[in-house]
Formats: structure tokens, sequence, C-alpha cells
């Protein structure tokens, strides 16, 4: 059987390590990070994520700045709410919730968040830097972070092993990919136009699962004693729950446990530690100003 990574524990030993740097912060230079959230509009799982992001500031210590904004904002006054948040020196990181209202363009105002402050990582210049060798991202993307983060306080060796990264989003198969090529894995991408993609997932020491396809990945697609990263996250019909669904990934659990060597669990794995990475970007980029 797999040993089954606990993402909830892991990420909990990271709170309590930003906690203790945000009570260090706060004595020794008397100042306090600023994550700036912001939500457009009032979509049900967007306003979730929000309200989880704000406690987990609150119970490490950072200082929340909530921008709740309506629906119909025009794309200037965002721009605007934006560069406002950019000028702001108790704000350390901005992030804006996705997706946004069908008439404001993504790409444009993620592009028009400092820099210094993308503490989601996805600005084309932080991207740009962490796809190039020898330089090094202000910031990383928290959920492939987070992956790494997993297998490196799992004990699994990343260098010279194969990788291999289901999916291809900007927000996880791209960025993790960049990553694992970083700590000296060889790494291929599989996607939807890949044929035969389990010969490929097959060879892999190491799979990081981000297609969002639910239980796409079998049993038989594993080498026994391979580390499986489950970034998926799916609700499947489940008439046994009161919701009337449940929560699976991108990986067969029952299956891929009984030859994988690490597996995480959905829910409880690659989740918790989205937010944790986020809380510890924040504090890293509050440091940052100290120093400069």
């Amino acid at each position: 059987m797999a040993q089954i990574i606990d993402g909830k524990a892991i990420a909990a030993d990271i709170r309590r390590e930003v906690a203790a740097e945000v009570a260090a912060l706060s004595s020794k230079h008397n100042f306090v990070p600023g994550l700036a959230v912001v939500i457009v509009g009032s979509r049900k799982d967007s306003q979730t994520y929000v309200s989880m992001k704000r406690k987990a500031c609150a119970e490490v210590g950072i200082c929340s700045v909530h921008v709740d904004l309506p629906e119909d904002i025009s794309e200037l006054a965002l721009v605007a709410e934006v560069h406002r948040l950019n000028a702001d020196p108790a704000v350390h990181g901005i992030l804006v919730q996705l997706p946004l209202p069908k008439h404001i363009n993504e790409e444009k105002i993620l592009s028009e968040i400092s820099i210094e402050k993308d503490v989601d990582g996805f600005h084309p210049l932080n991207i740009g830097k962490l796809a190039m060798k020898g330089r090094e991202p202000l910031y990383v993307p928290c959920t492939p972070k987070g992956c790494m983060e997993l297998l490196s306080r799992s004990g699994v060796t990343v260098k010279g092993k194969q990788a291999v990264v289901v999916g291809r989003s900007n927000i996880v198969g791209l960025p993790v990919s960049l990553l694992l090529l970083k700590a000296d894995a060889t790494v291929s991408i599989v996607h939807s136009r890949t044929p035969d993609p389990e010969s490929i997932v097959r060879k892999a020491d190491i799979v990081i699962a981000a297609a969002g396809q639910a239980m796409m990945i079998k049993g038989d697609w594993i080498k026994p004693g391979a580390a499986v990263i489950d970034v998926g996250t799916n609700s499947i019909d489940d008439p046994t729950r009161k919701s009337g669904y449940r929560l699976v990934g991108d990986v067969d659990f029952a299956e891929v446990s009984k030859v994988a060597g690490y597996l995480t669990p959905v829910p409880g794995g690659v989740g918790p530690m989205t937010v944790a990475m986020l809380l510890k970007n924040t504090v890293d980029g509050a440091k940052r100003g100290i120093v400069e």
C-alpha cells in the first residue's frame, strides 16, 4: 500500500512556521504583512475560496485587506483599484480571485498587478523567470509550489527522476513542469492530444495529475513505488451522501493506492497546501521589502 501524504498535516506545519515568521516581523520591525484579496461579483464558489483565504490570514496574523467589488464594475475601474493596491505600502501581496466576470479581460488585470506583489505568481514576468535557467521568479504559483513541498517534506527525491505531468494549464500543469525541471527531473507533459498517455505515465517515478478528469489515472498506469500527487478536484454523483455528491481526484485512489509508493488523497492532499503557500508567499514578499 502507498504511503498516504497528509497534505492537511504538512500545511498545518507550514502555517505554524509562517505564524512564527509573522510574529518575529511584528516584534523586530513592528510591522505586519498585508494581503489584499480582491473579489468581483458574488459567485458562491469564489466567495467560499475568498473567505477561506481571509480566515487563513487571520490565523497566522497576516492583515487581510478586503476588496469586494460589484459584478458590473468596469475594467478601467478594476485596473484603478489594482493600481491603488500596488501603491499601498501596507499591502505586500495582491490576489484577484478568478474567474472574473465575462466583460473583464483577466490577462489584462493580472498583468497590472505589480510583480513585487504578485503572490499568486501568475504575472508573465514571474512565469518567464520560472521558465529560464539561472533566473529566479519573485513568486512561484501556490499550487505547483505546494506540490513540490509535499514531495520534499515526504522525502521524495526529484533530482534525476522521470516526472510526468498530466495536464498543461497555466495555473498548475505548466508551472509545475517548470519547477520539476528546475529541480533536475526529466519531465514529460501529457495532455488531451497525447496518444496513448498511459504508456508515458507508466515510466514515471513522479506523477503530477492535474487534468481535471475524475479518476482518469488507473492503477495499471502507475509504475510500482511511484510518487503520485493528485491535484484534481472533481465532484461526482453519490446518492449515499447528504450533499448528493463527493469529491474525487484525477487519480483512482482505490486502485493507485495499491501500486504507488506515495499518494495524496482528495480532499486533504494538495488543497490545504495551496492556501499555506499563499501565506508563505505573502510573508516572503513582506520580508523582501524590509531587506531592500
